[in-house]
């Protein structure tokens, strides 16, 4: 895993250079999560797999997946990723593209789970203080775990506090046992 960021990281950086210089950010990252998305197709994964398919054959049949998307210099980029046989590395490009994406317009996707389902006073308030304490615009998605007894799980990229009920009880029976 840690190896597929590695490599994915100076195309994923061209790409967002360029992008960001040309004022494309958002046309990039749709161009490059259908591009991920058709290539984790099992179809499409299965035919590009094909060693009797040239290079340039295996670009074309990617690029007509995202002709509406695709401007010349997207074309351009998955000619390059062909050429390296890097055409594989598209869903992680996608990531990190969208990480630097988010990082440069304040933005950041916070996942919620809760015991019980929130209404929108609620999450918009939670929202509110997540926004004040990461210093960034905060998109929720939340999700109801009724194991998690009470309480919330909150998680963003490497940021995780569980401040959730059935954690405080495996910390209490940690502390009762040592």
């Amino acid at each position: 895993m840690a190896e597929l960021n590695t490599v994915a990281r100076p195309y994923t950086k061209a790409a967002f250079e360029y992008a960001r210089d040309k004022g494309n950010l958002d046309q990039w990252s749709n161009l490059l999560s259908l591009a991920a998305q058709a290539v984790q197709d099992s179809e499409l994964a299965r035919v590009l797999s094909n060693p009797a398919l040239t290079v340039e054959q295996k670009a074309e049949l990617v690029i007509s997946v995202c002709e509406q998307q695709i401007d010349e210099a997207g074309k351009n980029f998955v000619f390059l990723l062909a050429e390296n046989r890097r055409l594989a590395l598209l869903p992680e490009i996608a990531v990190q593209f969208n990480i630097l994406k988010a990082n440069l317009e304040m933005k950041v996707d916070v996942d919620l789970t809760t015991a019980f389902a929130l209404d929108d006073a609620q999450q918009e308030k939670l929202a509110k203080a997540l926004s004040s304490k990461l210093g960034r615009e905060v998109k929720l998605t939340s999700q109801v775990d009724k194991s998690i007894i009470g309480g919330v799980v909150v998680r963003s990229d490497d940021l995780v506090i569980d401040g959730s009920v059935r954690a405080r009880l495996a910390k209490l029976a940690e502390a009762m046992n040592s």
